[in-house]
């Protein structure tokens, strides 16, 4: 089939219909020790069924001949709703569902890959398949993904619904910033994404973690972000044995980075904890199994930390979650971030990432902050959110990072700057925290829109301090402010 049919057919689509089995898995038997069967789903297309949603306003819904537990839980991480499993007639729950969604066929899309999905590919107004499916159902399709089943043909045929449903090229890369799973919004001309990074400030405290999300919570940040390692791969072996004075004693250096790092109770806590003060949270993983690890929690994202901007696999491993990703930009040049960049692109060019500006000295000198590279990679990079990261005493270049249009900005959060740690002395205390947040919300709404005009306020003055004025203009300043 042509690509001018295949556009005009994948522009109409609302709703994508999927099998489980061959499609979203690779429809391998997979049994842990209890006997129990497992499925294997691949995240790309988990992040299609995000990117269908958000940029195509296209709902997924799954039909199934097997009926299993995990393909429910995907279903509700990926807030998919409309899940039909076990059914071994596909084509007779088709009225059924257009009717509830008041849809016609050619608005529907199936993708399957067996015997028991020819039925409702004749139904549909576009059918595809993986490039492993049966040659009958190849036949048969208006579309043969290049991918395998479980290995991003969903994912492939969502992104062609979504480029033709935004078929005005130059609208679609218009769109700008970055949304995350929360609703907020990280772009131009939206409330300064604030973020307080406790990192390992929590020293290895649970509870000092939660005062540090309290505090977080009473000053209006935005979110809280943490980092995780493993320490037997982050920390060079030499090191592993030398010994440190510690807060618990003398102890090596690798007893001491395992003795501060959270594991999975830790982290189920700070999950629930934030859920219900109501505040994101996040991570910087310092290597792919932290990733692996942090994937079991909901976290609205990722960031790279400065010192991993040039580890590509680590990059690799994040893109792969679909997550969106912050950069940070310390210790780095302008061609790292350009490769980085570009690496993210080749991955997919309309992936969700944003840039942090940051100088990696702890705390940082006034002469190097150089804040005027954060309109400078604004220039480079359009449409991508820019911020800051900064490790700076004081608050007021942090705030004039906003006035110079960061969309975003982070700094070290602590109970205390004289607490034993690396971070605490580049870190803001609770108050300090709660006068920056204040501060740029009042630069937000000082900056105004741009446009110049007369203020209500200001016809009183200009009536008793102007020689000349015209009456005109000022009944059409009175008339803006009642509008």
């Amino acid at each position: 089939m042509n690509s001018i049919i295949l556009n005009e057919k994948a522009k109409q689509i609302q709703l994508l219909l999927t099998d489980c089995d061959g499609v979203l898995t690779d429809a391998g038997v997979y049994y842990n020790e209890f006997g129990e069967s497992l499925k294997k789903f691949n995240l790309r297309d988990g992040m299609g069924v995000e990117r269908l949603r958000k940029f195509a306003g296209t709902e997924t819904g799954i039909i199934s001949g097997e009926n299993s537990a995990a393909l429910h839980l995907r279903a509700e991480k990926l807030k998919i709703t409309e899940v039909h499993a076990g059914i071994k007639d596909k084509a007779a729950l088709l009225a059924g569902i257009m009717q509830k969604h008041n849809l016609q066929p050619e608005q529907i899309a199936f993708i399957g890959d067996d015997h028991n999905d020819l039925g409702i590919m004749q139904l549909v107004g576009f059918s595809a398949c993986p490039a492993d499916a049966l040659p009958a159902v190849q036949q048969q399709v208006d579309y043969i993904c290049k991918s395998k089943g479980g290995e991003g043909c969903f994912r492939e045929f969502a992104e062609l619904i979504i480029t033709a449903r935004n078929h005005n090229s130059d609208a679609y890369q218009a769109r700008k910033g970055v949304t995350l799973q929360t609703g907020r919004n990280i772009d131009k001309g939206q409330p300064c994404y604030i973020i307080a990074e406790i990192g390992i400030n929590h020293n290895g405290s649970l509870e000092t973690a939660k005062k540090l999300i309290d505090e977080a919570v009473a000053a209006k940040a935005c979110a809280v972000k943490f980092q995780k390692r493993t320490p037997e791969v982050c920390v060079p072996k030499d090191q592993w044995e030398v010994m440190r004075d510690t807060p618990w004693g003398r102890m090596s250096y690798i007893d001491y980075k395992r003795k501060t790092e959270f594991g999975i109770e830790e982290y189920a806590a700070i999950d629930r904890y934030c859920k219900e003060l109501g505040i994101d949270w996040f991570v910087s993983p310092w290597d792919t199994g932290s990733v692996d690890f942090m994937e079991q929690f909901d976290t609205v994202m990722y960031k790279l930390a400065s010192a991993c901007l040039t580890d590509f696999d680590l990059i690799k491993r994040i893109l792969f979650t679909g997550k969106p990703l912050m950069l940070s930009t310390g210790m780095s040049t302008m061609k790292e971030i350009e490769a980085a960049v570009a690496l993210i692109r080749s991955y997919d060019e309309a992936y969700p990432f944003f840039i942090a500006h940051s100088t990696s000295a702890y705390p940082c000198k006034l002469e190097e902050l150089n804040l005027n590279m954060i309109p400078t990679l604004m220039k480079k990079f359009p449409g991508v959110p820019i911020g800051y990261s900064g490790h700076e005493t004081g608050l007021s270049t942090t705030v004039a990072a906003v006035t110079l249009g960061a969309t975003f900005v982070e700094r070290h959060f602590t109970l205390d700057r004289a607490m034993w740690g690396s971070d605490h002395a580049a870190s803001v205390e609770p108050q300090g925290f709660q006068r920056l947040v204040r501060d740029i919300r009042d630069i937000e709404t000082a900056l105004g829109d741009g446009i110049k005009q007369v203020y209500e306020s200001e016809i009183g003055p200009m009536k008793r301090l102007r020689v000349h004025i015209n009456p005109v203009e000022v009944q059409v300043q009175k008339d803006k402010v009642l509008a």
